[in-house]
């Protein structure tokens, strides 16, 4: 199980090459108030003064320490991979590549440099990590993270937030939950009031990854103890209390080395607290940082794995998704509108790669605009919608001219019949408009789902859609000619031959004789009938069989109180000498209509609507008809064409396959990450069951 931590080393030094913190890895953070004692830690833990000291904010970014233990056989294979390094300890930075320094005050400066870098050579702190491992045969292997001191009040030029700042930073680390948390608190203040276990207790309320340590054992006030606090009397703490004994700033000052403050530690113990001394101090801390890391590790690991695969699994597909840089510009413009065109024609076909499930979409629409919003507003279109009793009796009576008519005139159901058909137009081209406009959608439906290679190139995609946006615009009058002629040709000719509208004819015609023989039947024997009864043979079989069921009979010819009626209407005769002026008599506007015009307008009605029906029947499957072939076959079968002939051109070729500004960057990213994953993977595959117990 000794493996495991070098093995998370290595996965932490794969992902810092990609600057991503999109595993988390199991680590060591350490926490605790300012000046509380956390680096002085660190520096026991690895046995060298390496880490930057003094009163104040100290650790201004957070330092993430790996500690790599070197057998001798590792010792002798790493000084022939260093550059022959002869010492046995060394350190190396992420930021300065391959560098080796062999002197820990270099490293200590190193860290203060780079501290000032980001941060200034005040007080303020940053977010971005400093990276450092240390290669040594006195260290356990262990991945640390020392981070700024908890503080209240911003000093120097630190932002009045600072005390949130550090709060979020600390959390950031802390909230991972595959990290450790080791909380410093001073032996010399309450535990009670100790910031650390507080803030530890945010992420980890269970306790189930906190460690706590009490520094500074030997400053506690004379007469005082830590053994209750040792002991888990004060506040419990799951995963263990360890006290040590730091070096004082004098001993830093003089130099004093840390084996020796770990013996000075070891000597405190046992004559302050002797029956605690074997489960306290520098040594017993290392180790059990060491043991619960290895547990730690060992638990997650399982979840690590499937985490980085099911990740390599998405930037993988993420990398597909930008494509690959292009090499030849030509065949790739080619195969772009290619798939293009295709998809298109796929999308109204409805053999598209992608479906919508949420609309209708392409053909689907067009066949619902056809069938439904079409067909529908089609046969809401009343026949005889816009046109009264009156207005058909005006128009009969415009078409006989000055002689009294014997018949219906034929013209004026040509006329009203003609007014009706003409509404059917506006519809009709409201049809193509709708088709048009989805035909337009489609456009966009292929750029979003189906052909993504689009989006890496935005001006061939706003190239594409201006061509065909074109080829759409080209068509629209040419479709919307046709629909016009379509009414047109309904207008030019009225074909009162028509067999639906024949039948139509016949079947009225012995209705009217049904009921005409039926009121004659119902007449006083004292009124004389009809000559023109039914059976007489005078009807006219050269007009359709409707001109002559309007023959009225001469008994029909207006009533006697009709008469009555109309001579009161007109003014008293005027006396002699005086002459009248005809145009002041009154024209009723509504009056009751006679038998004979009341039954001229039903007529009248009855045929206009049953010629109607047959031109409505007509227009409704033409258009579609039209529609398809004018409009959406058309475009189908010429839009590669037009795309070719428009965009497939050398000297459109570097400008038309140009990548937007990021594409190239988040490619790279993208590649780098996959490769990062990758290596994770063989990394965590090469953990042999064995090294897990």
């Amino acid at each position: 199980m000794e493996a495991l931590i070098p093995v998370i080393n290595k996965l932490q030094d794969v992902f810092n090459t990609v600057g991503s913190d999109v595993i988390q890895l199991p680590q060591i953070a350490v926490v605790g108030t300012q000046s509380s004692g956390k680096s002085s830690v660190l520096e026991s833990l690895v046995g060298k003064d390496m880490l930057p000291r003094g009163t104040g904010v100290v650790t201004r970014r957070p330092l993430i320490l790996q500690l790599v233990n070197l057998s001798p056989e590792d010792r002798r294979k790493a000084a022939g991979e260093e550059n022959g390094v002869e010492t046995e300890e060394w350190g190396k930075f992420l930021h300065t590549k391959n560098k080796i320094y062999t002197d820990f005050d270099e490293i200590r400066q190193e860290i203060e440099t780079e501290t000032e870098r980001i941060t200034g050579n005040n007080k303020g702190i940053s977010a971005e990590p400093i990276h450092l491992k240390i290669f040594s045969p006195h260290v356990v292997n262990l991945t640390l993270v020392d981070l700024p001191g908890i503080t209240k009040v911003p000093v120097g030029d630190q932002p009045k937030d600072i005390e949130i700042q550090i709060r979020d930073l600390i959390l950031r680390y802390i909230s991972n939950p595959n990290s450790i948390i080791l909380a410093v608190t001073a032996a010399n203040t309450d535990m009670a009031t100790s910031e650390a276990l507080k803030v530890a207790r945010e992420v980890d309320p269970d306790g189930r990854r906190t460690l706590a340590v009490i520094t500074k054992l030997d400053l506690m006030d004379a007469g005082t103890d830590a053994m209750d606090v040792l002991m888990g009397r004060v506040i419990p703490v799951k995963l263990g209390i360890i006290g040590v004994v730091n070096r004082s700033q004098l001993d830093i000052n003089n130099k004093k080395i840390v084996a020796e403050a770990i013996r000075d530690e070891y000597a405190f113990l046992q004559k302050k607290y002797p029956s605690l001394a074997n489960r306290n101090g520098t040594k017993y801390l290392a180790r059990t940082l060491n043991r619960l890391l290895m547990h730690h590790i060992r638990d997650c690991l399982p979840e690590l794995k499937t985490r980085i695969n099911v990740l390599a699994a998405q930037y993988q597909s993420l990398l597909n998704s930008y494509g690959e840089p292009v090499e030849d510009k030509s065949a790739t413009l080619l195969q772009l509108i290619t798939k293009f065109a295709s998809e298109y024609c796929n999308t109204i076909e409805g053999t598209a790669k992608y479906i919508e499930t949420s609309e209708l979409c392409g053909g689907a629409r067009i066949c619902y605009i056809f069938h439904e919003t079409f067909g529908r507003t089609l046969e809401s279109v009343d026949p005889l919608g816009g046109l009264t009793t009156i207005d058909v009796l005006t128009a009969i009576r415009n078409a006989t001219g000055p002689r009294p008519a014997l018949f219906v005139p034929e013209i004026s159901f040509e006329l009203l019949v003609k007014r009706q058909v003409k509404r059917l137009e506006e519809p009709s081209l409201r049809c193509v408009e709708l088709v048009h406009e989805e035909m337009q959608r489609i456009i966009q439906h292929c750029s979003n789902y189906s052909t993504q290679e689009l989006l890496r190139f935005p001006k061939l995609h706003d190239a594409i859609v201006e061509v065909v946006t074109s080829l759409l615009r080209k068509r629209l009058p040419v479709t919307n000619e046709m629909v016009h002629n379509l009414v047109a040709i309904e207008l030019a000719y009225i074909n009162t031959k028509h067999p639906d509208f024949a039948d139509a004819c016949g079947l009225m015609n012995s209705n009217i004789e049904e009921q005409r023989r039926n009121r004659m039947r119902e007449l006083p024997p004292s009124v004389p009938r009809d000559k023109g009864a039914p059976g007489d043979g005078t009807q006219d079989a050269g007009t359709g069989g409707w001109r002559g069921m309007v023959k009225a009979s001469k008994s029909e010819d207006g009533t006697y109180e009709e008469k009555t009626k109309y001579m009161t209407s007109l003014p008293a005769s005027p006396q002699k000498g005086h002459a009248i002026n005809l145009l002041d008599v009154p024209v009723p506007v509504a009056r009751k209509l006679s038998a004979r015009e009341q039954r001229d307008c039903e007529v009248i009605e009855r045929l206009i609507k049953s010629y109607f029906l047959i031109v409505r029947k007509n227009i409704q499957d033409s258009v579609p008809k039209a529609v398809m072939h004018f409009l959406v076959n058309n475009v189908k079968d010429n839009l590669q064409s037009e795309l070719v002939g428009q965009l497939y051109k050398s000297l459109l070729l570097e400008d038309l396959l140009t990548e937007s500004e990021d594409m190239a960057q988040r490619r790279n990213e993208a590649a780098d990450m996959l490769k990062a994953l990758q290596r994770a993977s063989q990394v965590i595959a090469e953990i042999r069951e064995t090294h897990l117990w």
